[in-house]
């Protein structure tokens, strides 16, 4: 716990736990360990990927959680997140506004990608804060105004500067083609992200 007030609860979530429950993931989520620790009324406010780590805002009451759904919609609450890049060669300040949708794969029925057509607008600000340049890579600040899943990773791969460690998204916003990437899925970690 990060910080708690009447109604309102910041949490640090670590990698590879999801927020809520899922697919086989139904107890090891950030949900049921927040529940068990404060109470059955404590709800997330937004949702960060499993192999995302960072704060997670939780609300208790009415006002409290119609308050922070309304601060984001209205963007007086910002998602900032800092993320590693391979490169170094991109510019001091970007943004990025591909759309973002489905796409066919062969063992989930489609998963979210870069897409030319059909998708959902999506916009998210890059901010570079240390160029590594002996490692070929780069620590970046990223505000997402739009929160689709899985943006920031699309989003930076379409920039060239996929995430270190994505084991899913390439250059380009799209799912890794070749060896053992066939079996890299959405939820699979890695990746350096933090929210």
């Amino acid at each position: 716990v990060l910080h708690e007030t009447d109604g309102l609860l910041a949490v640090a979530k670590p990698a590879g736990l999801q927020v809520l429950p899922a697919a086989l993931l139904l107890q090891n989520t950030l949900l049921h360990v927040v529940r068990d620790r404060r109470g059955s009324d404590w709800a997330p406010a937004h949702r960060l990927g499993r192999g995302t780590t960072g704060i997670v805002l939780f609300t208790r009451t009415g006002p409290v959680s119609r308050g922070v759904a309304a601060a984001f919609r209205e963007g007086s609450l910002r998602k900032v997140y800092r993320a590693l890049v391979q490169g170094t060669e991109l510019a001091d300040r970007f943004e990025v506004n591909t759309a973002i949708g489905a796409v066919p794969d062969p063992v989930m029925g489609t998963i979210h990608a870069a897409v030319d057509t059909g998708g959902r607008p999506s916009r998210s600000l890059v901010r570079v804060i240390e160029r590594r340049r002996e490692a070929d890579v780069s620590l970046v600040e990223v505000e997402i105004p739009t929160g689709r899943p899985h943006q920031i990773r699309i989003h930076l791969a379409v920039a060239g500067h996929p995430l270190v460690g994505d084991p899913l998204y390439g250059v380009g916003g799209v799912p890794r083609t070749g060896s053992g990437s066939a079996s890299a899925r959405p939820g699979d970690i890695g990746y350096h992200l933090h929210a």
